[in-house]
């Protein structure tokens, strides 16, 4: 009697959980299996697979579009990881501030990153044009010189995405901000008896106490500058002078411009392979830097 409850409690739960279940069996395993096998063929979605074993995994290491493609996108993550890091901090110690008006703040800054991607794409697209932009307006009107190309430019274009970026980092500062009101008030007044500044507060007793929302906000920076595309594919289509082609529009354009289905999946293996990896390595660094409460020094 009792096996016999069991067994129809557990068809319940299931029958519960049979919609998410099926969205992820149809829209996550079988994709993710499917890749691996397309990633040994040669398949162009009108015409049936067919299977060359690792040829596109050799196809791709002799390809000079994804060494530079692998190139800008470690150029971006390794900019733009350590300054967004440094700026969102400094933005959520500002937040953090006991000043009139700091809820008017905090949603100024927090607006820019529930702005669609492609709204704030083209606005961004309209100030960094070297011709009527606003910033090289601005820039004349102080300096009295002509702005650079910024997007135009294939030296300026990825400092300009990063630029962007950075625009955008009011969520990242919300999770800064959210951590810092949980630091002890009383390691600050321990820290003050001690002689420590404001800077050695800063360094010695909220980095650490917030390190652990650091190493996960750096593991979703690496993970989403290996997924960087939307920007790019609407402000530069990869250019000036393929400068902009990150890995993830390569590996779109492979896809679906090109209908090179099965090199675009051994791409996205080796994507995913190079996050892994990035992510390991970080996550077995960590023990170095982050601390957790009650933890030993």
């Amino acid at each position: 009697m009792a096996s016999a409850v069991v067994r129809k409690r557990r068809l319940q739960g299931l029958l519960f959980i049979s919609p998410w279940l099926v969205g992820f069996l149809v829209f996550t395993l079988y994709p993710f299996v499917s890749s691996i096998y397309f990633s040994l063929t040669s398949y162009d979605v009108i015409s049936p697979p067919e299977y060359i074993g690792l040829e596109n995994y050799r196809n791709m290491m002799a390809d000079p579009l994804v060494r530079k493609a692998l190139y800008n996108t470690f150029y971006y993550a390794v900019f733009f990881i350590p300054l967004s890091t440094i700026w969102g901090i400094c933005v959520a110690l500002m937040l953090n501030l006991k000043v009139r008006g700091m809820t008017v703040y905090r949603t100024l800054f927090y607006i820019p990153s529930i702005v669609p991607i492609v709204a704030s794409s083209m606005v961004w697209l309209w100030l960094l044009n070297p011709q009527y932009g606003i910033i090289n307006g601005l820039i004349y009107l102080f300096f009295k010189v002509p702005g650079p190309g910024w997007i135009t430019d294939p030296r300026l274009s990825k400092p300009s995405l990063i630029l962007m970026g950075l625009w955008g980092i009011g969520q990242t500062a919300l999770i800064y901000l959210a951590s810092l009101q949980d630091v002890p008030e009383s390691l600050y007044e321990s820290a003050e008896l001690d002689g420590a500044n404001a800077f050695q507060k800063v360094i010695h007793v909220t980095i650490p106490m917030i390190s652990p929302v650091i190493l996960f906000n750096v593991i979703m920076g690496l993970i989403g500058t290996f997924q960087y595309f939307t920007q790019a594919y609407i402000m530069t289509g990869g250019g000036p002078a393929d400068s902009t082609l990150f890995y993830a529009l390569y590996l779109y354009n492979s896809a679906f411009r090109f209908f090179k289905m099965g090199y675009a999946s051994a791409m996205a293996w080796l994507m995913f392979l190079v996050i892994f990896g990035l992510t390991v390595l970080t996550f077995s660094l960590s023990s170095r830097w982050v601390y957790y409460g009650g933890q030993a020094r």
